[in-house]
This record gives C-alpha cells, sequence and structure tokens, in this order.
C-alpha cells in the first residue's frame, strides 16, 4: 500500500509539474525549433554547394521565405512561386517558410506532405488538386457538425471547413504539433495570426501571435505553450483542462479570417451605397450579415456538382441580391439613428428567415438534408458574429508584462493576421531567428509597398532593426520596377521585395499575352511612349484588378492557371537577383561569426 501511494503523490507531483512548466516565457528558440534548424541546415548547406555557392556550416545563411495573403490569390500564387522555386534549386536554400491568410491555406496544404521540397511529383499534386476532385458536402458537413459540439465553436469552424473543401479541395485533419517530429526535410514552418482585441485597442505586444510545430504564442510578449495545448483551459499559467488539439481544417479558419473584422465589411459595402453619413453601425451590421451569406453561398457551390443543386443555389443568390437591392431609395433616407437601427435589424433577420424558407422548399433529397444541417449549423453563428475563439493560456496569468486584458478573459480571438501586416515580417525581426534574407513574393490588393511601410513602422514601435526604405522608391508606387532590394545593415535582415499586382498589366497588351510576368519590370515591356501615356495603362490595370479581388467566388480554371504561370515566371525573371542575394547572405552570415 505504501507503494502504491508512493507512486500515486509521484505521479500527482509530476503532474503539478508540468502544469507548472505549460507556458514558456523566452525570447530565444525552443529546443524543438533550435534542433529542426540545426539540421535543417545541412540541407541548405547541400543545396549552396552544388550551386557552387562556397559555404561552412557556420556560415549558412538564415534565409526565410515570407508569402503574402490575399485570399486565393495569395494561395494560388504561394503554390506557383514554390514550384517554380524548386525546379530552380532554390527550395532547399530556404530556412523558414512564414505565410499569413491565404498563403496559410495552400502553405498547410503542401506541408500535409512531410517530404514535400524532397519529392518532385509533391507539389505537382499540390497544384493538380486545385482542380479537384471537389471534397463533397456531405463530409465537409460532417466534420462542421464535430466541431458545433465543442465549447469555442465559431465562424472561424465555418470558413475554415468550407475554404479547406471548396478551394484547395482538401480536407486536412492532421494537428500542426505532428510536424514536430518530423525530419527536416522541408523550411521551417511558421504560421501567423492576430489577436483581435489586442489589435483594436492595443497593445503593440499582445498583438502578433505566431504558431509553429512546436510552440503556439505571442511573438512579443515571448510567451508560449506547446502547440499541442493552444485552445485547452489555463489558469494562473496552470494547465486545468487539455482539450483536443485543433486540427489543419480549423486552423486555416482563424489565420484566413479576414472577414472577422467590420473593417473588412466596410471594403465590400455595395457602390451605390458608399454615400457619405449613409453608413453607420446598423448599416454594417446589415451588410455583415449579407456578405456572410454570399461567401456561404459561394463557397458551398464549389463543393457540389449536381446541376438541380447548382440551380437551386442561383435562385438563393437571386434572391439575396433582390433583396440587398429591393429598394435603394430607402436605404438612402434621413432616418434617426434608432429607426435606422430598428430597419437594418428587421432586414437582417428578413435575409436569414429567406434563407430558410429557400431551404425548406427544396426537394426532399441529400442536398434538401445538407442544407438543412448548414442552415441549422451557421445562421446562428452569423448572428452571433463569433470568430477564433480560443482557450486563453493567459488567463489569471501572474505577470505585469501581459496586457490588462489577456489576463482577464478565459477566451481570447485569434483573426487573419494580413489585417494588421498582410506579410508575416514580427515573426523574423529580431534576434530570435536571426534572418539576412527575407524573400517576400507579395499578392496583396492593397496600396504598392503598403506591407513594407507598416512593418517599418512595426519594427520601429517595438524596437526591432529594419532595413531603410528609400523615399524614392515609394515614389514609384504607382509605376514600380519588377524587384526592390532593400539592403539589410548591421542587425536588419536584407529583403527581396517585388509585388505581383505587377502581373495584371500583361492583360493590357494584348501583343505579350504569350508572356507571363509578375515582377519584371512593365517598362521593359511597353513600348516606349511619353510618361503621360503610362495613366491610360494604369485605369485599364485597376480596372482588370477587380477581376482578382481578394473577396471573390472561387476561381475558374482559367484564373488559377494564369496566376500560377505568373508567379512561376516571377521566380524565373528574378533568379539571378535571388542567387546574388543569396551569395550576400552567405557573407553576411560568415561575417558575423
Amino acid at each position: 500500500m505504501k507503494l502504491k501511494e508512493k507512486k500515486r503523490k509521484a505521479k500527482k507531483e509530476a503532474r503539478r509539474r508540468n502544469r507548472k512548466k505549460a507556458i514558456s516565457q523566452s525570447q530565444s528558440l525552443c529546443a524543438g525549433e533550435k534542433e529542426y534548424v540545426h539540421q535543417r541546415k545541412r540541407v541548405v548547406l547541400e543545396s549552396l554547394s552544388s550551386l557552387g555557392i562556397n559555404c561552412t556550416t557556420d556560415s549558412v545563411p538564415h534565409i526565410a521565405l515570407l508569402a503574402s495573403g490575399g485570399g486565393q490569390r495569395a494561395s494560388v500564387g504561394l503554390l506557383g512561386s514554390l514550384y517554380q522555386m524548386e525546379k530552380e534549386h532554390l527550395v532547399d536554400m530556404l530556412l523558414y517558410l512564414g505565410s499569413v491568410s491565404g498563403s496559410t491555406w495552400s502553405m498547410s496544404s503542401i506541408y500535409s506532405d512531410p517530404q514535400w521540397s524532397d519529392s518532385p511529383d509533391s507539389l505537382d499534386t499540390a497544384v493538380s488538386r486545385l482542380s479537384g476532385p471537389e471534397v463533397p458536402l456531405e463530409k465537409a458537413l460532417a466534420w462542421l457538425d464535430e466541431r458545433a459540439e465543442e465549447d469555442y465553436f465559431s465562424l472561424s469552424d465555418v470558413w475554415g471547413v468550407l475554404t479547406s473543401a471548396g478551394i484547395m479541395k482538401q480536407m486536412d485533419l492532421r494537428r500542426l504539433s505532428d510536424e514536430a517530429s518530423r525530419k527536416a526535410t522541408n523550411p521551417y514552418p511558421i504560421y501567423s495570426a492576430i489577436e483581435k482585441y489586442c489589435y483594436l485597442h492595443g497593445p503593440i505586444q499582445g498583438k502578433w501571435f505566431e504558431v509553429t510545430p512546436h510552440e503556439a504564442g505571442f511573438t512579443e510578449l515571448g510567451l508560449f505553450v506547446k502547440t499541442s495545448l493552444l485552445g485547452s483551459k489555463f489558469e494562473n499559467g496552470k494547465l486545468l483542462v487539455k482539450e483536443p488539439e485543433m486540427d489543419m481544417v480549423k486552423l486555416q479558419g482563424i489565420l484566413g479570417s479576414a472577414l472577422a473584422l467590420d473593417q473588412t465589411i466596410k471594403d465590400l459595402i455595395p457602390p451605390w451605397l458608399n454615400v457619405s453619413g449613409q453608413m453607420d453601425g446598423a448599416a454594417e451590421d446589415y451588410l455583415r450579415v449579407y456578405n456572410a451569406l454570399d461567401k456561404l453561398v459561394a463557397l458551398t457551390r464549389s463543393t457540389i456538382k449536381d446541376p438541380t443543386a447548382l440551380s437551386d443555389l442561383d435562385k438563393l443568390q437571386k434572391i439575396l441580391e433582390d433583396m440587398l437591392n429591393h429598394d435603394k431609395s430607402v436605404w438612402l433616407e434621413s432616418k434617426s439613428l434608432e429607426e435606422r437601427k430598428s430597419s437594418f435589424g428587421q432586414w437582417s433577420l428578413e435575409l436569414m428567415a429567406a434563407v430558410q424558407t429557400w431551404s425548406q422548399s427544396l426537394e426532399d433529397g441529400a442536398f434538401k438534408t445538407n442544407v438543412s444541417l448548414l442552415t441549422k449549423q451557421v445562421l446562428p453563428m452569423i448572428r452571433k458574429w463569433e470568430w477564433g475563439t480560443t482557450g486563453n493560456f493567459l488567463y489569471k496569468y501572474q505577470d505585469s508584462t501581459v496586457p490588462p486584458y489577456l489576463r482577464s478573459t478565459e477566451t481570447f480571438h485569434l483573426i487573419d493576421a494580413g489585417l494588421l501586416i498582410n506579410v508575416a515580417y514580427p515573426s523574423f525581426l529580431g534576434e530570435k531567428r536571426d534572418i539576412d534574407l527575407i524573400i517576400a513574393p507579395e499578392y496583396s490588393a492593397g496600396n504598392m509597398f503598403e506591407t513594407l511601410t507598416l512593418a517599418r513602422d512595426y519594427a520601429a514601435e517595438v524596437k526591432k532593426p529594419f532595413p531603410d526604405i528609400d523615399s524614392k522608391i515609394l515614389e514609384e508606387r504607382d509605376w514600380p520596377k519588377g524587384c526592390y532590394v532593400l539592403e539589410g545593415k548591421e542587425k536588419a535582415p536584407t529583403i527581396v521585395h517585388a509585388h505581383a499586382r505587377t502581373h495584371a498589366r500583361r492583360l493590357l497588351l494584348p501583343v505579350y499575352r504569350c508572356v507571363y510576368f509578375v515582377h519584371s519590370n512593365p517598362r521593359q515591356l511597353l513600348p516606349k511612349r511619353p510618361v503621360t501615356e503610362k495613366v491610360p495603362y494604369a485605369a485599364e490595370f485597376k480596372a482588370k484588378m477587380e477581376d482578382f479581388s481578394t473577396f471573390q467566388r472561387p476561381y475558374s480554371q482559367e484564373k488559377i492557371e494564369f496566376e500560377l504561370e505568373t508567379a512561376k515566371a516571377n521566380i524565373k525573371i528574378n533568379k539571378e537577383t535571388l542567387l546574388r542575394e543569396i551569395k550576400k547572405a552567405v557573407l553576411r552570415r560568415h561575417n558575423k561569426m
């Protein structure tokens, strides 16, 4: 009995010690990432040697590829970039791969193959998967039904399953922590999100959140838990209840949830309603409901092939559009705030009632059953408008550096990091990962160079080094060169930056339609003409970009192929620039030693 009692007490003490160690606080690499990077450097060294770049074990450069967000445009773009980098023998030079928003979708898909960077056929498979076959709606709904029983069910689950099934054509049920035991065949993956409350109200230290195979936590606070514990219940730094780790479908929904923020909804306002003084909180709430339903219909459509079901979805789409446009004059009438709030609230209820009426009118069968399940799970969540709900491991954590909000709430809300900075620069600045070279192919739809200036300002606020941005570069935002190199000095990384929007210019030049280019200098392809004549091209360019906007229905096969080819051409065209900067990174690392 005494022996059993001792064993019981020993187990209890072990559990107590484990709970105490559940949260780590450090601005250094965790042991798991450190070991992975050490092993990965051997792959990088061999790759550099194969291309005739002299390097020693100590001078292996820290190179990161950071893919921007941008919805499906970014997701497809990253696949195209990596596909061509593999062909050019550049993938094995990468120590890290980072992503935000839409690029996280394809990144997680690629990493479902443990050997993807060492297998010539793996990226071909990932690319071909975009064209189908579709994930059956029944499979997506079965997953959603299981999540609905969990404590932290939110719209991120809905968004995750429909983007996985409808856009990526894959339901990836593995857990990210599964990759912690993998060999260092691939670049080390880092996914990024932001905490919603801290994003809106501060402080900056509580905003950026990173997730790796080993750890998940707040980049600037240096507070992390094991990735397998993300979403579990904590109090005062102790693990109370270990919840099952979220799978990659749910994680994708969190990382790519730009719709979670009201500002995103404002960007989707119909042109006829974009009138000064007419958009207030009541109107935004209504549009939030409408746009959520609109995107839900579009993503559902991408999971089915049955002609009758597609026709039924067309009818629903028409019903929603008609309700939005049924009486534009009513929208623009001057009313008191209370009257507008009452009207828009009623219209929101009518929208959802229309969906339910449509659902009930369907012919009996599998599609009606699936739609009924979907509306049952989703409509209440649209009204609640809750995204990225996650167990807060900092609840009641006794540390004055933790923002009061994070200490006082049992859950926090992780959403799309691209809302803050559309490239994952924060995770790769400073001494922790000590990056020498950042390769940043951008697929953003924002202002040219916006991510660079936002990252520069972020770095200044958290006191981390960032390369200087020449003011002359910013003056070229309307007609940029093909590729920019921001030279890192002292501890700041060098950044190779280019923006994928330049690819749209090929659409403006029929004579060059056989040429795909994305970061090539458009000046080199345009006929020589006075500078003043570039303005019409800029106007057409802006119009064409609407065809590839971030928020739209899943891409057609033609659009997918266009994005893939332009992203591939980007790497081809800039290969020499990349190799030159990689060689400089080797020298830079050597000089650090």
